[in-house]
């Protein structure tokens, strides 16, 4: 079996690499050269394939992505994916929305079928590395991306350094109590940063809203079909004020958890990304008037900020992880 060695994130990033992302609706590859995306190719996930099925889709995506320019030229290939995962192990802990995968050995597995030094990531730590290294955290020795969609998760950078934590477990963001009681989270506890401001959790307002206000715009909208996080999103951007409410509530929401953040990881710059972050605009300054309401002095002015990358950051980080560790010069 290939030798598998571990990423240093301090390391050069020239050649070419693969990255992957594994999810629960998608799968998605990217052929990458110094922080740039050549080709990128994508497929809806082979659930029920398990993870022999969802491999092959991996090859399979590798091979359109390299089409042009051919495989040769890869160095490393990299898996981003959500977890928990033990990616000192480079082992799969448990992933809710993929059953079949617990245990499963991923990086040798990835490292095996390409024949090529593999790295297995938390979705959320790479996204960081990807900001870190190409988007909105350039240049900074302090940082937390925290994407913020389905769920809420992201990866810190403190000291210059990627945090990783023991089984590369550091950095779930999305799991810390902000309220005593509240919504039960995916992870089973309540109150979880997550359970309460997610875009889940602000959909699922919307929808009460929607029922409890069948004139408003909400309701005239769930006539049409199940209300989502984007329906608040465009009534906040029409003026609607029972959406401006849910918009600002959100805001205040994530607040409160980027306040916690602040606290625990001193960073220079909070990264906002995922699906809720398009709607940065309308969050910005219930978000900041919130931290400057409860941050502790020295941290009322850390700003935060939206990712740069969009749904490119997990792809360009985990490429860039998996070519440093093959020892490349800068």
């Amino acid at each position: 079996m290939l030798k598998q060695l571990k990423a240093n994130p301090m390391a050069g990033h020239e050649g070419r690499s693969l990255g992957f992302d594994l999810g629960g609706t998608q799968v998605r590859a990217a052929l990458v050269e110094k922080g740039t995306i050549l080709a990128r190719a994508s497929a809806r996930t082979d659930v029920g394939g398990g993870p022999q099925g969802v491999m092959a889709q991996f090859r399979q995506l590798a091979s359109e992505v390299c089409k042009q320019t051919g495989f040769d030229a890869v160095r490393a290939v990299g898996m981003s994916a959500p977890g928990p995962l033990d990616t000192e192990a480079g082992v799969v802990e448990h992933i809710p929305t993929l059953p079949g995968w617990d245990g499963f050995p991923l990086r040798d597995r990835l490292a095996d079928a390409f024949d090529r030094p593999a790295v297995l990531e938390n979705d959320g730590i790479a996204a960081a590395f990807g900001e870190w290294k190409y988007g909105a955290g350039r240049g900074l020795e302090h940082l937390v991306y925290v994407t913020v969609s389905t769920g809420i998760g992201g990866g810190v950078v403190v000291d210059g350094r990627l945090l990783h934590g023991r089984k590369g477990m550091g950095g779930h963001v999305g799991h810390f109590r902000i309220a005593p009681d509240g919504p039960v989270c995916s992870c089973g506890a309540v109150g979880c940063f997550e359970a309460l401001a997610a875009g889940t959790a602000l959909g699922e307002r919307a929808a009460n809203a929607a029922t409890r206000n069948p004139a408003g715009y909400l309701g005239i909208q769930a006539s049409a079909g199940p209300i989502e996080t984007r329906h608040a999103v465009e009534g906040a951007r029409g003026g609607d004020p029972e959406c401006l409410a849910l918009m600002a509530e959100e805001a205040d929401l994530l607040g409160v958890g980027f306040t916690g953040l602040l606290h625990l990881y001193s960073p220079q710059r909070i990264i906002m990304g995922g699906g809720v972050s398009r709607a940065f605009d309308l969050l910005d300054a219930g978000i900041h008037r919130r931290i400057r309401q409860d941050a502790m002095a020295p941290f009322k002015d850390v700003p935060v900020v939206p990712a740069q990358l969009g749904d490119n950051c997990g792809l360009l980080g985990v490429a860039s992880l998996a070519l440093s560790m093959v020892g490349t010069d800068s």
